[in-house]
């Protein structure tokens, strides 16, 4: 019976149990059966502010309905409703070509980065260039696909002769955190804005003096409220899936302005350091 009520949708379940659901719960349940297309793409706090309640009546509701949270509830909504090939890619169809997969992940990735465009707030990217350039030390945290991120970003500005780190294990991100200054920066990349152990890095930090700075894809994501600067990207596609791509394409780009932004800050010295750069390399080519 248990195996039973775990395959049950969450909309079953809702509807099984609507009339036990407290006042505050009955409001997300009805939400989610309005727009349960809607809510897999949405994060927590911003489904609770949408239905005016707060994020543990949200947790709440998701206990009472036998899942071990919001992120929980979400994925078993997107198996009732959305397609298993979207999970590797939100456009793709089980009959495409190569032709159609070239263009459909090609497009998907040019409309993340235009979509940016419009939602990148400049006074934002101003203040993120001004904190980094003056910054005694950088540090990138991210998870994942968002990890790699980081460490694209820590090549970038160690070329300029910043001293700056990439960490992409919770444990080192945390530690290193705690050891942090005013005079720091530290930069943590979440497509969600959801992951528990970024956030939980980006708040030590905080606590900790430093000037942190969150580059996500959820405006009212939890990563956002332990942030000083946040820099909103925008891609369109499952947070929980396993590996995000377009949102990757536009914090890659977003990594991009704010290294272009620094090195212009810092000219002289960058160009400097970047001519020792490419002089050590020679060495390493034919």
């Amino acid at each position: 019976m248990e195996m039973q009520n775990q395959r049950l949708s969450p909309l079953v379940k809702i509807s099984t149990l609507y009339e036990s659901l407290r006042t505050s719960e009955q409001k997300v349940a009805d939400y989610i059966n309005s727009h349960p297309e809607e809510v897999i793409y949405l994060s927590i706090t911003a489904l609770a502010e949408k239905c005016e309640i707060s994020e543990s009546s949200v947790i709440r509701l998701c206990k009472v309905l036998g899942f071990e949270g919001y992120q929980d509830l979400r994925i078993s909504m997107a198996r009732s409703l959305v397609e298993p090939v979207k999970y590797i890619h939100e456009e793709l169809e089980e009959t495409d070509d190569v032709n159609k997969i070239i263009h459909k992940v090609m497009v998907a990735n040019m409309k993340a980065i235009e979509d940016t465009m419009k939602v990148l707030v400049s006074a934002d990217v101003e203040k993120a260039i001004e904190a980094l350039a003056k910054a005694r030390k950088i540090e990138f945290y991210g998870l994942g696909g968002s990890g790699a991120v980081a460490f694209d970003a820590h090549h970038k500005f160690f070329k300029y002769g910043i001293p700056c780190f990439a960490f992409n294990d919770p444990h080192m991100q945390i530690m290193s955190a705690a050891m942090l200054g005013e005079e720091d920066v530290v930069i943590g990349i979440s497509h969600s804005g959801s992951t528990k152990d970024i956030v939980s890095s980006l708040k030590m930090a905080l606590d900790s003096g430093a000037t942190t700075i969150c580059i996500t894809s959820s405006e009212k994501s939890p990563v956002t409220k332990v942030s000083s600067i946040k820099l909103i990207v925008s891609a369109r596609e499952l947070s929980f899936k396993p590996e995000p791509m377009a949102s990757r394409i536009a914090q890659l780009t977003v990594i991009d302005v704010l290294s272009v932004g620094v090195a212009l800050k810092r000219e002289n010295i960058v160009i400097n350091n970047l001519e020792k750069s490419r002089k050590a390399l020679i060495t390493k080519r034919y």
